[in-house]
């Protein structure tokens, strides 16, 4: 290993399994100095509410917050796409003086007299927490004349991390909870929570359930549109796929509501068949959707395994280094590679908690590397530890992955490709054969001594 020091503050957020008894630390404010690779309250709120397709989205603060986070999702639109488009307020010196709100009340009215959007989130950043610009008074006096939703985002950065961002957008969807008829909405339904179409991945995922005889009510956020979001207290059933970011919604509508919620990941064989059969099990007054789920799982399988045996051939004893978001992620992921015959030796996520990280360690081998809210010099240090052929993870770890002489995949916001379902499985497999069994790695420096 190379004499790379891990600084000590966060040698508590760092487990080698095996070696030391578990004591994770997690849920806590990033290291100053350690350059983390985790996103703000800020960034948090807009990842999951940016699908969105027929809201306006506008950004109270400096400009700078908007282009980070400008088409963050890449999320596909089934139609409309107004959140394609990124509104601010660009506040500059002199609003940071003199206050920002009569900035965003211009703004807010100009733009929803020129898009006519269903509704309009408002998110507020750092700078307005400093100065204390009242967002929520702005936006009831623009709902009032307007007469459409429009919710205050109090997703101020520094008000702790990424999956603050989450609770903040979640209290904002919930408002428009509720707001809507669900007298046409089938006994046998369901909302898809925490899947964002990056790919297309919701459109597959909604023709399974479809196929099976659920109604899916909304989606949230994937190609969403606000009047499903205001039905969608009608469902019989939410069904939550990651773990952190639409949880809070689904708990406030079981509180609210009394919809139940199960955990699901559509990624993987597995994960992706037990999603369906989950469902078909919560409505089994209806034995003909367990049927269905059944010929589903058959048919999608039957057609993807024979190439995904072929691919196994050439991935089998190659070494994998995971580092997403949400750990429910990563769970799929270890399995997903484990059936392509690859060997997980760097695991972590950017907003864990005590319970997933127990799970991952479960889940691991031991000498396998868990950590949390990690940061590049700590993945590279461990990337070249563990000789890592594979490095999965987002656009931030991409130049990591190439920097180290690795195969690299996609797997966050900014990929092109559904990844989810039995589909996406197969395409997963194809995507990590291309990239290990590149021949361009055998001129890596580190490989040619």
């Amino acid at each position: 290993m190379p004499s790379i020091p891990i600084l000590d503050a966060r040698q508590s957020q760092i487990h080698r399994k095996g070696s030391d008894p578990f004591e994770m630390t997690c849920g806590k404010h990033s290291l100053a100095g350690s350059v983390s690779q985790r996103a703000c309250v800020f960034c948090g709120s807009r990842v999951v509410l940016y699908p969105i397709a027929d809201a306006l989205h506008l950004i109270h603060g400096p400009i700078g917050c908007a282009a980070y986070t400008w088409d963050i999702r890449g999320a596909l639109s089934s139609g409309p796409e107004l959140h394609r488009m990124s509104f601010s307020t660009d506040l500059r010196e002199r609003d940071v003086i003199f206050g920002g709100e009569k900035k965003l009340d211009a703004a807010l009215g100009e733009l929803i007299d020129a898009y006519q959007p269903k509704a309009a989130f408002v998110y507020s950043t750092c700078i307005v927490g400093i100065i204390g610009d009242d967002v929520a008074a702005v936006c009831r006096k623009l709902e009032k004349e307007k007469g459409i939703p429009v919710l205050p985002v109090h997703s101020e950065g520094f008000k702790g991390t990424k999956k603050d961002g989450y609770k903040a957008a979640c209290d904002a969807l919930f408002k428009l909870v509720g707001t809507g008829s669900a007298a046409d909405v089938s006994p046998v339904s369901i909302n898809i929570l925490g899947e964002f179409n990056i790919g297309g991945e919701a459109w597959l995922i909604k023709k399974y359930y479809e196929r099976m005889g659920v109604e899916v009510v909304s989606i949230m956020t994937g190609d969403g549109r606000v009047d499903q979001v205001r039905r969608s207290h009608g469902a019989s059933l939410n069904v939550v796929q990651c773990s952190g970011a639409l949880t809070f919604l689904a708990e406030m509508m079981k509180e609210t509501y009394g919809i139940p919620f199960i955990r699901a990941s559509y990624f993987g064989i597995d994960d992706m068949a037990k999603a369906l059969y989950d469902v078909a099990d919560h409505f089994g007054a209806y034995p003909e959707i367990k049927a269905h789920a059944r010929d589903i799982v058959r048919s999608e399988v039957e057609t993807i395994i024979p190439e995904i045996n072929r691919i196994k051939a050439d991935l089998s004893g190659k070494r994998a280094a995971i580092y997403v978001g949400g750990a429910f992620k990563a769970f799929s992921l270890i399995k997903a590679l484990r059936y392509l015959g690859m060997k997980v030796v760097l695991v972590g996520s950017q907003t864990g908690n005590k319970s997933d990280y127990t799970t991952l360690r479960e889940m691991c081998d031991d000498g396998t590397i868990i950590l949390d809210d990690a940061n590049p010099l700590e993945l590279s240090t461990y990337i070249i530890e563990k000789q890592a052929d594979l490095f999965i993870g987002g656009v931030k770890e991409r130049p990591i992955a190439f920097k180290m002489g690795i195969g690299f995949c996609d797997h966050n916001h900014e990929r092109k490709i559904p990844l989810a379902g039995f589909a996406g499985m197969l395409q997963f497999a194809r995507e990590v054969h291309t990239s290990v069994t590149s021949p361009v790695w055998q001129f890596v420096p580190t490989r040619l001594l």
